[in-house]
Order: structure tokens, then C-alpha cells, then sequence
């Protein structure tokens, strides 16, 4: 069967990922409301029902929001570490909290929903603990990496084995650095537990590209220190220096914060 995703949002304000078939999907993270899951899920024809898990990346507030409700009152299985439910258990931002939907998962040791093979892999970020996830459904293969200040051999590993990935590109360090941020929030994002530039990034794929890459998306853009369009082009440039081009060898696409992606529908 296909493979079909669809960002719901990606950005420093909410995050919220859909990857499925024809018949059920999951989802990466539910940092947006409830009734804004339903209604994007709805305006692509997905069915709500057709959830059959919530893969959690980290306990922060824009990534967990709506994850209690969903585990605790539509019974949709949540599957995290231990480290990480406490941590959204103990968060003030998910009111319902969750009890008996989680089901605890060890990095580095494959688990299956239905016919997604997921493995979670350690990342840098300061969350109460923090993880990416390596999809496998059929032969194709996803990877999601979202909130991660630099990119360690380990992450390296999964990333370049993706058919399609989504990476972070959160900020652009000169809107950053004259930014009205504070110090602090600034040495945070800069902090290698704390987020990947543009030029981080762009620098990761030109050095790790590999013809088995398919689509790269863009995720989690800062409103404050970036834009969709800078993020594109400072990948874009970079990739064309290492004469990788965008729109024949890869196609490259920067996710909107608030907004829907298209909805991808992958053969």
C-alpha cells in the first residue's frame, strides 16, 4: 500500500505529524489542540478512527499538548520512554494525564504498530529525555528528527538511511543573534542540547546526502528567527555547492508552522 504523510503543524508553536496508509496511520507528536487534529485530519479525508498510535518525541510543551486527551479518552495507545511520560505526566500544559494508555518503549530496540517497524534513537535536546524515530514500512523509510541542537554519530546512522526525512531547521543565526531574545533564551537555542540552525542542517545533508534520499523536510522553524523561504534556500545553496539539485535529485520542502503541508501520498 502507499505511504502517505501530512505535517499538521511544525513550528516552535505546536508540532504534529501524520504518517499512514490507505487504512490507518500514526502520529509523531501532539503539540496542537484536539479539535485542530480532527479538522486537519478531516479536511485531507482521514478518518479520526483510523489513529491507531501516538509516537511522543519529547515532553515539552509544543509537542505534547493533546497527548493525554488522546491516550486517555479516544484510547489511542501512546508509545514513549519512561523518562518522557514522567516528564509530560509532571507538565503543566497537558491537563489530561496519562495513565493507562502509554506503552514504554527502550531506544535502539524496534517495536511494531501494525505494519510500521519503529525504532526510537537518543537525541540532544534538553527535554526530560529526548528521541527521534527511524520508521520502516515496507521498503521505504522514514525518519523524523525534530529538536536536536547538533547531529552525533548515532543520529547520523538512522538519518541517512531515510527515503524521506524530517530534519529540524529552527533558526537563522544572524536573526537570532540581533533578535530581541534575551541572552539566555539565546545561549539556549545555541546550546548543542538545544536546536539546529539553517546552516547547521544544510551543512548535515550536503555531507551526508545519499541517492536514497527522496524528500527532505524542513521542520520546526522558529516565528521569531526564521523564515521558510531562508531555511529552503540556505539548504538548497548548500546541497548545490555539493551538486545535489533540488527538484531532480531531491525534492526539498520547508513545513509550515501553522498551516498543513500538502498531503503526500509516496508509491
Amino acid at each position: 500500500m502507499n505511504l502517505r504523510f501530512l505535517s499538521l503543524a511544525s513550528g516552535s508553536s505546536g508540532n504534529c505529524y501524520y504518517l499512514g496508509n490507505d487504512e490507518y496511520g500514526i502520529l509523531i507528536d501532539a503539540g496542537i489542540g484536539i479539535r485542530t487534529i480532527k479538522k486537519h485530519l478531516k479536511e485531507h479525508n482521514i478518518p479520526f478512527e483510523n489513529i491507531v498510535g501516538l509516537c511522543i518525541t519529547h515532553d515539552h510543551a509544543d509537542h505534547i499538548k493533546s497527548a493525554g486527551c488522546l491516550g486517555e479518552k479516544y484510547f489511542i495507545p501512546v508509545y514513549t520512554t519512561k523518562e518522557i511520560l514522567a516528564g509530560m505526566n509532571r507538565s503543566y500544559c497537558m491537563t489530561e494525564k496519562i495513565y493507562t494508555a502509554c506503552h514504554p518503549i527502550c531506544k535502539e530496540v524496534p517495536f511494531e504498530i501494525r505494519d510500521f517497524k519503529i525504532t526510537s534513537f537518543e537525541v540532544p535536546h534538553d527535554g526530560t529525555d529526548n528521541v527521534g524515530y527511524f520508521i520502516e514500512y515496507g521498503d521505504r523509510k522514514f525518519a523524523f528528527a525534530t529538536d536536536l541542537g547538533h547531529i552525533p554519530p548515532g543520529v547520523a546512522h538512522y538519518l541517512r538511511k531515510a527515503n524521506y526525512l524530517v530534519i529540524e531547521a529552527n533558526y537563522d543565526i544572524e536573526m537570532l543573534t540581533h533578535g530581541t531574545y534575551p541572552p539566555h533564551l539565546k545561549q539556549r537555542i545555541i546550546n548543542p542540547n538545544g536546536h539546529m540552525s539553517n546552516a547547521d542542517t544544510a551543512e548535515f545533508l550536503a555531507r551526508n546526502f545519499t541517492e536514497d534520499m527522496r524528500y527532505i523536510f524542513l521542520c520546526h522553524l522558529s516565528r521569531e528567527n526564521n523564515h521558510p523561504e531562508l531555511a529552503y534556500k540556505t539548504v538548497e545553496y548548500r546541497l548545490y555547492q555539493e551538486g545535489i539539485r533540488v527538484g531532480k535529485d531531491v525534492q526539498l520542502v520547508a513545513l509550515k508552522r501553522n498551516h498543513p503541508s500538502e498531503y503526500y501520498n509516496f508509491e
